[in-house]
């Protein structure tokens, strides 16, 4: 028996930085690191295995990210949230948000429609019975999808950007969150006026969900931080 010039085919070996990088913005977003919590390189090398040097990776990729801040000589933290980030954040997601109204009215196919009508049903469906970080991410993929359907790539790379941060904020906050089966139902009007493509009542549906979980985020945080009393622009 004769074997081929080349018998096999190369094995995908994940990228280690990116795993671990991926298991510490999971605890971040699901509120098992809180803010402030150190990342102790050596503990957590241990616990997943790995050495020191892939974490160290990680933390500084995540510090660029905005999730982790670095401390000479003490190390990486995970970053505290202030009043004034929030209002950022939500902002820039307000604006991102409506413009990707504005491109899926115009550019949002049957098959992309049918997409977002099925994870409304499936956040409806299931929302009573998932954890509130399982909640959390069903809702931004409806969100995430929706810039995908706008056509704009760089908008949608944009938008998974703040999405991690948003799921770090609302888990930073105890998970507390909205009557979810309200919450997976207010997604319903904006569709419905993207598939009427009515672009201003889109955009106003938009604007008034977003608004809503500004405010609810806000409030929260405010009633954590008695001394955060700012009001929103």
């Amino acid at each position: 028996m004769t074997l081929s010039a080349k018998p096999f085919v190369p094995v995908e070996v994940p990228d280690l930085v990116d795993v671990i990088e991926a298991e510490l913005t999971r605890a971040i977003v699901e509120g098992r690191l809180g803010p402030g919590a150190r990342v102790v390189e050596a503990e957590t090398a241990r616990q997943m295995g790995v050495s020191r040097a892939p974490v160290r990776e990680a933390a500084r990729r995540m510090e660029r990210q905005g999730l982790l801040v670095a401390k000479p000589r003490h190390g990486f933290f995970v970053r505290e949230i202030t009043v004034k980030e929030i209002d950022d954040l939500y902002s820039v997601r307000l604006a991102l948000e409506e413009t990707a109204i504005a491109g899926a009215c115009g550019r949002a196919d049957p098959a992309g429609i049918a997409r977002l009508q099925a994870q409304i049903d499936l956040m409806c469906a299931d929302t009573l019975s998932l954890s509130p970080p399982q909640r959390i991410q069903l809702d931004l993929q409806f969100h995430l999808m929706l810039c995908e359907l706008s056509g704009n790539e760089r908008l949608l790379r944009l938008f998974a950007t703040i999405e991690t941060e948003v799921r770090m904020i609302i888990a930073l906050l105890d998970n507390h969150y909205q009557d979810p089966l309200f919450v997976a139902k207010a997604h319903q009007p904006i569709l419905d006026a993207i598939v009427a493509r009515d672009e201003a009542a889109a955009r106003a549906q938009m604007r008034l969900h977003i608004t809503s979980a500004w405010q609810h985020v806000r409030d929260l945080f405010t009633s954590q931080h008695p001394q955060s009393v700012e009001s929103p622009s």
